[in-house]
């Protein structure tokens, strides 16, 4: 159930840190945590260990993202190629 959840959650989000996922589904840290391990085994996700610091102290967590998966671009106008001289 809560792999099912995650797995929405970063179809909808994009890529986001475990801490955020839990914070943010209300599912405990170690809950996401199984959750993306099992995501992870099936291919469904990727994930990679980060070490952040706030306030100077260090935090350790996992920065996963959908594997494969590359969101639209974003609206509005492009900016075109210079031609070469």
């Amino acid at each position: 159930m809560n792999t099912t959840l995650v797995l929405e959650y970063l179809k909808k989000h994009g890529q986001k840190l475990d801490r955020e996922i839990a914070q943010e589904t209300g599912i405990s840290l170690e809950q996401v945590n199984d959750s993306i391990s099992q995501l992870e085994s099936s291919k469904a996700v990727s994930s990679c260990s980060v070490t952040n610091f706030e306030n100077g102290v260090a935090i350790e967590g996992r920065l996963c993202r959908i594997s494969g998966y590359i969101p639209p671009a974003a609206p509005g106008r492009k900016s075109s190629p210079q031609p070469s001289s």
